[in-house]
């Protein structure tokens, strides 16, 4: 039997006894103003000069399956004046409206059916922000009025098919009108190449909130971060390019703001072309793309690439429970993937709905949206949060889906940086090595294997070969390059470099969640104490671990990628999934500089970047063969027992905490920017994981007939001073767990 209320439900009826679902009170309106027929294109809201001269803007929205586009003008109190664009191209609805200047705020009523059953939830109370506003006004709250069904329904199993009729215009964001008023011609990019980057994941508030260099009005902001102070301290690190996290228009999600807290992290997007307006310090009305311009100007001209992280997998609308901000009321069946029960959202991401991007419209969403960060915003490239749900056609990720066929054809987005996070939580979700030549991708293979080799939990030392060297069993094929491991030991998302050697399980509680939220799987080691302790000796160990990790990471072939902060020892108290933590837990202690306990980590950290970038035998552009070029048996990479023998093939497999790796300088493939070739020092890094110390014999001809101590990471001062020079064919005593970097002499 059916239930009166299902019956009421199906029909898209309000609850007889709820009284929730009014009709829409819109305000005082003006006289509406006259719309002109306009362009197709380009979509959005563009100012510019119409007929006659006339000043004004032309709006086109995609909505393919709508019956009616009513274009909403607010002015300075908040009144709505709506106009009808009538005009429809191709699926685009399109109009010119005059004396409609920069400044101006604006939104859209779509009509069309409410029939959830058949995935239609098209709902004209509900106020939809531009998909391609280019700057937002106002904060995204979620009171019942913004969700496009009766979110108190009582019966929750159909409340997302009961429409809701209030009007959410009073509680959402508003899109604004921007004026093209910039030109890049001052602008010198960077263009770094791949294999001599230096990758720094940044957050714009984290970064900049507490930093005593810049002024109070612009910590937190892209102007905090164009400050010469912030600058300076990228600079003097010596990274190549700053990784932002999120800095599209995202939204918080309800059950954090019913918590008290907010999305910090910014994973949760729901305006691709228009920057996170509560980063600005110059107002939300427009001045927020100009200040982001103006930031990456000061990034690019101090030798710094800018990186965006963006998410195109899913937006903030949720699933079927969650509100209607955008593309939900435009056409919720055009731009997300539904399951075979329409009602419901095919959730390849975790966070409630995935983005159709077999779907034209969407994949010009998206690809509209990286173009023009790269050709208006002028940012160098992008790292796509789970890529792999980007890169499924109907349901299996195919790497020669749509979304990657269109960027690699596409003549602006193939030129920049690509960056895969090579995974999503559906069926065959996990695609490390996978992505095709032109991309790189997060290494967490790389991750996984340094954490356990400097805990000790290797059962032999294959894995960590690979690591070291290229990750070759991962990405050697189809032209592709070392450079396509973008090596990391630590991101926003997990521990941060202190905590992996301070904690051994995680510490969620603030988040809300029951210490449930998070990863279990930390490969950390917290050398004997849980926590902060005043116990020295585990002060002591737990930084040498650190300088262990980052010297691994920084001497690794491929791309290296640091977590801001962790070169001045930062901790979340042992939070590994902070991304609701928007306060001094997740912002950066830059008291940590003038600590003498973790100052002298800021500067090994500033000399080992440095070493990377004087030596090309550690940006290698192409794979080692570890075959002999020359008459003296001499190889590009070779490896040694602790005895000094190389390693044979039984040597890998058996249990061992020492690993020496010897690069050669001579047999680096490639010429230089003249054509000649590429010749530099030799090395041998010797990698010591055991817990007590080891003697080490140094390969003697034709390797080396001397070895000088590069670095030692065994103390604060180093065992081995820097230039003491060691024999070759003798014994050198490795502390225990001590990376020793020794120049061939």
């Amino acid at each position: 039997m059916t239930s009166a209320a299902e019956q009421r439900a199906r029909a898209g009826e309000p609850p007889a006894q709820s009284g929730t679902a009014t009709s829409p009170v819109r305000g005082a309106r003006d006289a509406a103003p006259s719309v002109w027929p306009g362009t197709p294109t380009p979509l959005g809201a563009r100012f510019r000069t119409g007929p006659d001269g006339v000043a004004g803007t032309n709006f086109a929205l995609w909505a393919g399956g709508a019956e009616a586009v009513r274009l909403c003008l607010f002015d300075e109190r908040g009144r709505e004046t709506q106009v009808g664009l009538t005009e429809l191209t191709h699926e685009i609805w399109h109009g010119f409206v005059p004396g409609v200047l920069p400044g101006r705020r604006y939104g859209y009523r779509v009509q069309g059916r409410w029939d959830p059953w058949t995935g239609a939830r098209w709902n004209p109370a509900k106020l939809l922000l531009d998909p391609y506003a280019r700057a937002v006004d106002g904060e995204f709250a979620l009171p019942p009025e913004v969700y496009g069904h009766v979110r108190d329904w009582p019966d929750q199993g159909y409340a997302d098919t009961v429409r809701d009729d209030r009007d959410s215009a009073p509680f959402v964001p508003k899109g604004v009108v921007v004026h093209d008023d910039d030109d890049w011609s001052d602008d010198r990019r960077p263009k770094t190449p791949w294999a001599d980057s230096v990758i720094y994941e940044v957050h714009v508030k984290g970064f900049t909130k507490l930093h005593p260099g810049i002024p109070d009005e612009l910590r937190g902001t892209y102007a905090g971060l164009a400050h010469p102070a912030a600058v300076e301290h990228l600079v003097k690190l010596g990274v190549t390019a700053v990784e932002l996290l999120p800095v599209h228009q995202f939204a918080h999600e309800d059950h954090l703001l019913r918590r008290g807290l907010k999305n910090y992290w910014g994973y949760n997007s729901i305006g691709y072309f228009a920057p996170h307006a509560a980063y600005a310090a110059s107002g939300t009305t427009g001045g927020q793309v100009g200040e982001f311009k103006r930031m990456v100007r000061a990034l690019h001209a101090a030798g710094i690439e800018v990186i965006l992280d963006v998410v195109y997998n899913h937006t903030a609308e949720a699933g079927e429970l969650g509100p209607t901000l955008s593309l939900k009321g435009i056409d919720n069946r055009g731009y997300y993937r539904l399951q075979h029960d329409a009602r419901r959202y095919a959730d390849y991401t975790g966070c409630g709905n995935t983005l159709h991007v077999v779907q034209p419209q969407v994949l010009r969403l998206i690809t509209d949206s990286l173009r023009y960060w790269v050709t208006e915003m002028g940012v160098d490239g992008f790292r796509f949060d789970l890529a792999a749900a980007l890169a499924r056609s109907m349901h299996d990720v195919d790497m020669l889906s749509p979304f990657l066929a269109v960027i690699a054809q596409d003549p602006v987005l193939r030129r920049v940086k690509l960056i895969a996070e090579p995974w999503d939580i559906g069926s065959g979700g996990y695609q490390v090595g996978a992505f095709p030549p032109l991309w790189t991708e997060w290494n967490d293979r790389y991750r996984d294997t340094v954490r356990d080799f400097w805990r000790h939990a290797l059962p032999d030392v294959r894995e960590m070969g690979y690591r070291l060297s290229g990750s070759s069993d991962l990405y050697a094929w189809g032209g592709r390059r070392p450079y396509a491991s973008v090596n990391f030991v630590t991101a926003h998302d997990g521990f941060t470099l202190r905590d992996l050697v301070s904690y051994h399980g995680k510490h969620n509680e603030a988040n809300g969640e029951d210490n449930r939220d998070g990863t279990d799987d930390n490969r950390s080691w917290n050398c004997g104490a849980e926590g902060e302790t005043d116990d020295g000796d585990v002060r002591a160990l737990r930084r040498r671990q650190l300088r262990n990790l980052l010297t691994t990471l920084l001497l690794s072939t491929g791309v290296p990628m640091l977590v801001a902060g962790d070169e001045l020892g930062r901790t979340q108290r042992g939070n590994n999934n902070a991304y609701c933590q928007d306060g001094e837990l997740s912002w950066l202690d830059w008291s940590l500089l003038d600590d003498p306990e973790w100052r002298p980590l800021f500067e090994l950290t500033c000399r080992l970047i440095a070493l990377r970038h004087r030596h090309p035998v550690l940006r290698r552009r192409a794979f080692f063969s570890g075959r002999a070029h020359s008459a003296d048996g001499l190889r590009d990479l070779a490896w040694f027992t602790a005895q000094g023998a190389e390693m044979t093939e039984g040597d890998w497999y058996a249990p061992a905490a020492t690993l020496g790796m010897y690069l050669s300088g001579r047999d680096i493939p490639g010429r230089d920017e003249r054509g000649a070739a590429v010749v530099d020092d030799s090395f041998l890094a010797v990698l010591h994981a055991g817990h007590e110390p080891t003697a080490f014999t140094l390969p003697g001809a034709p390797w080396a007939t001397g070895y000088e101590v590069v670095v030692d990471t065994s103390g604060e001062e180093q065992l081995q001073a820097p230039g003491t020079v060691l024999t070759a064919g003798g014994d050198v005593m490795v502390p225990a767990r001590t990376v020793l970097l020794l120049r061939v002499v």
